[in-house]
């Protein structure tokens, strides 16, 4: 189970490492269910590239995609975004006790001081 979660948490952030996958992934976020070539009109590259960047973030399982006929809808799924921002909060909480230590010690300091 834990080689599965890492292995899931590899892909995850993986996938957001490309801000073109990381812009995909916020249009879906204000607008679930477009086409493939409506989440495709803004980028300035081909249809097939944006093709590639759908297969690694369905790969990862943040974007799902369903057919109607001829139409190929995306759909944002953020469940692994979750599991990476819990993975990012354990090292969250490190520093913030790190940065409240180095504060209690320049406030021992300052009081030494005066």
């Amino acid at each position: 189970m834990v080689k599965f979660q890492e292995a899931q948490l590899d892909r995850t952030f993986s996938a957001l490492a490309d801000p073109t996958r990381r812009a995909l992934l916020a249009r879906l976020e204000g607008e679930d269910g477009l086409s493939v070539s409506e989440l495709a009109k803004p980028f300035p590259v081909s249809l097939p590239a944006i093709m590639k960047h759908l297969d690694v973030l369905s790969d990862a399982g943040l974007v799902t995609r369903t057919k109607t006929g001829r139409t190929v809808s995306c759909h944002l799924n953020a469940e692994p975004m979750e599991e990476a921002m819990g993975w990012l909060a354990r090292y969250q909480r490190f520093w913030t006790e790190r940065l409240d230590a180095l504060e209690a010690l320049l406030e021992a300091r300052r009081k030494g001081e005066s």
